[in-house]
Formats: C-alpha cells, structure tokens, sequence
C-alpha cells in the first residue's frame, strides 16, 4: 500500500491469523541488512521463479490443507529439491554480491552517485523532452511535459492528448523492477558511449 494513503479514510477490520493459517510464524531472526543482500542475490540468479520453485499462487490454491505444517509437507513431496536448489543459487549471487562489494571504494561510491544525480539525470530529461517533440512533430501534433502529480502516475508527457511514458531500453531487462504504468511507453537507446544516434521505438 502506497504510503501516501490516508489510513484514517479507511475502516479497519481484524482477522485471527491462527484461524486462517496455523504455525506460520518465521523462525530465524535475520541480522541487520542481510535480508536486502539475499533477496537481491535471489533475484540476480533468478532463484525462486517458477522454474526452479513452481508457480506458488497456483501451488498454494492446489495445496488439500491449509496449516503451514501441511503445505510444508505437501510442497516438499511435490518438489523434493526445490528449496535446495533455490539456496544454492541464491548463495551463488550473495558470494558474487560479497565479492563485488571488495572491490567497492569512496570513490567509485562517489562516482556512482554524480554519474546517477547528474549524468543520468540531465540525460533522461533532456532525451526526455527531444523524444516527446520528435514523435509529436511526426504526427503533426504537440507535446508536454508531465506535471508532478502526472508523475506521481506513472507519466513523463503527452503527445497530443495521449499520456506517454519515456523510457531507457535497459529498462525492459530490469524486470524485477517494472512497476504496472498504465500508458504507453516509448523506449530508447542513447547506445554506447560516443554512439551517434539515440534510437527511439515508438508503436
């Protein structure tokens, strides 16, 4: 739930947690940080999709009985080397993760962050802008910037009457990170550095 939800507009209502699973509390007390480390390893090497641990929102519904002691044991004869599987993988991104982060300076920090505050940023915007008037010249029609309470819906402008957004062509890979925006959206690819055109795909 977005944090800019007024929960005071909301009623409230309670359900009795063992009265609709029993035993599901966690076991294992995770130190600090270690839990963004491994679910950032997990989702490096993919570990817990649906090929290497099943599809759960189907399992969960197929599963007869609905005690966390009873869909432990049907999970686990149904996939006897899932879990194992999943944490061998797993690990395997936290140990390149743990060997990467040796390699990690203030300086190379400090370059991280000008190349995101300032280089990404002056390029998404200016690309940004170029990108809509482009497209909006092509179809003899004109162009805006979104407005910040566009933005805050998943929309950087519109062409014509048409809200878009404007995205990098990296972001198609980043899949654990796409978020369900509502519009169209037009790609780019700036290329390799020095490269001569900024290709744009637009349907």
């Amino acid at each position: 739930m977005s944090k800019n939800i007024n929960l005071s507009e909301y009623n409230e209502y309670k359900l009795v947690k063992a009265d609709v699973i029993e035993g599901a509390e966690p076991s294992y007390e995770f130190p600090k940080y270690t839990t963004q480390i491994i679910n950032q390893a997990s989702q490096n090497m993919q570990a817990t999709r649906p090929k290497v641990v099943g599809q759960m929102s189907e399992l969960i519904q197929e599963c007869p009985t609905k005690s966390y002691e009873g869909w432990k044991e049907w999970y686990l004869n149904k996939y006897p080397d899932a879990i194992d599987k999943a944490t061998d993988k797993s690990y395997e991104g936290v140990v390149n993760l743990r060997d990467a982060i040796g390699e990690i300076d203030r300086d190379m920090v400090k370059a991280w962050v000008t190349d995101l505050v300032l280089t990404k940023t002056a390029e998404g915007l200016i690309f940004q802008e170029a990108i809509l008037k482009y497209i909006a010249d092509m179809e003899n029609t004109s162009y805006r910037l979104a407005k910040p309470e566009e933005e805050s819906k998943g929309i950087d402008g519109y062409i014509g009457n048409k809200p878009v957004q404007v995205k990098s062509i990296t972001y198609t890979a980043k899949q654990a990170l796409q978020e369900n925006i509502p519009v169209d959206i037009i790609y780019y690819d700036k290329g390799s550095k020095g490269a001569k055109y900024l290709k744009i795909y637009y349907k």
